[in-house]
C-alpha cells in the first residue's frame, strides 16, 4: 500500500471522527483513481449544505468546520 493511500485513509478516519454528522467518503474518478473528498449531511445540527465536495482533505475539513459554525449560528439569527 502506498504512503498516499495510508495518508488518505488516515485523513478519512480523522474527518469521520470529527464530523460524525456527515457521511464522508472519497469519490472515484472514471480512471479508477481517487477523486474529490465528499461529505453528505446526516444531522442538520451539523451543517447547512446537503453535500460538500472539495478536491483536498484539508479543504473539506475547513469547509465542514464552517458548516458546523453556520448550523450553530442559524438558531441565533
Amino acid at each position: 500500500m502506498s504512503t498516499r493511500t495510508i495518508n488518505d485513509e488516515q485523513a478519512l478516519d480523522a474527518l469521520r471522527r470529527e464530523y460524525p454528522g456527515h457521511n464522508i467518503w472519497r469519490a472515484r474518478r472514471r480512471d479508477g483513481l481517487a477523486g474529490d473528498w465528499c461529505a453528505t449531511l446526516l444531522n442538520p445540527n451539523e451543517g447547512i449544505d446537503p453535500t460538500v465536495i472539495r478536491s483536498a482533505a484539508d479543504d473539506l475539513w475547513d469547509e465542514l468546520a464552517q458548516e458546523r459554525r453556520r448550523a450553530r449560528n442559524r438558531g441565533s439569527l
